[in-house]
């Protein structure tokens, strides 16, 4: 307390002016009209312009919430999808006129790890047998298929990333049905490579490359990327068609887990037919 009062003594002068100061304001702002609207077209300036920075901030803060939300709800509407809704560029996913309404169950999950720059990149996923995840189950994201789910613990999952050489993907393109198979290229992380597409198919750039729905693991016509580059090897009766991949894995954060309640019918009758 003898130092508060030691400092107000020792700088006065310097409060009292800057009190004069103060009273001078607002008696220049009380009884100027024009003072008067210019200081409170400045005040309300100032203080929108501070109220938008404190929203932007916590808008900001608050978006992984908000993305947490999307991917639950994306993830209920494409459950509930029925199996007439006709694949576009804005909804990429049909179930197919031949497949139950609710053949296929979604489940958001969070990215917690993934790897983009290595020769075999995964990816770990917050959610696992607690919550219903499988081994085999596709993995998607807002913009096309992500990888395959291939081993689980209670409560996480790892994914066998599109990024990955070790993963084929059957895929076929949209515009003429011709079907082969996805596979990474081992050069980019934006670029796989689609093969065995006979040299007699209708190729041309731009067009899209969807899954084939003849394995039990993604549904039909989910996008995967579009035709980039189309090559002829000399003496080969296919094309190697460059693939640009629809989902940039470098900026993943939520994605969703489809599982096929058939998938284990579809795979026993395969298997047994084989034998």
């Amino acid at each position: 307390m003898r130092n508060f009062l030691r400092f107000i003594i020792q700088h006065h002068f310097t409060f009292l002016f800057i009190l004069l100061e103060l009273i001078a304001f607002i008696l220049v702002v009380s009884y100027n009209q024009d003072q008067r609207t210019i200081y409170l077209s400045s005040s309300s300036k100032l203080a929108g312009g501070l109220f938008q920075s404190m929203n932007n901030v916590e808008q900001y803060f608050s978006l992984k919430e908000v993305n947490r939300e999307l991917s639950n709800e994306n993830a209920f509407l494409r459950s509930q999808m029925p199996s007439s809704f006709k694949n576009s560029k804005d909804y990429f996913l049909m179930t197919g006129d031949s497949a139950s309404p609710h053949q296929y169950k979604y489940r958001s999950c969070k990215v917690i790890s993934n790897t983009v720059g290595k020769h075999f990149n995964y990816i770990t996923l917050n959610k696992g047998t607690l919550d219903g995840i499988k081994p085999d189950m596709g993995v998607l994201s807002g913009r096309g298929v992500v990888g395959i789910v291939i081993k689980c613990s209670d409560n996480f999952s790892t994914v066998l990333s599109i990024l990955n050489p070790r993963l084929k993907i059957s895929a076929k393109l949209k515009e003429s049905d011709f079907f082969g198979s996805v596979s990474w290229d081992t050069e980019s992380t934006l670029y796989a490579i689609l093969d065995e597409i006979p040299e007699h198919a209708n190729v041309n750039l731009g067009d899209q490359v969807i899954t084939s729905g003849f394995s039990a693991t993604f549904p039909e016509d989910i996008l995967i990327g579009t035709v980039e580059e189309v090559a002829h090897p000399e003496g080969d009766s296919f094309y190697k068609i460059r693939v640009k991949l629809s989902v940039d894995f470098s900026r993943l954060s939520y994605v969703e887990v489809v599982e096929n309640i058939y998938q284990e019918q579809q795979k026993q009758i395969e298997e047994d037919t084989k034998q």
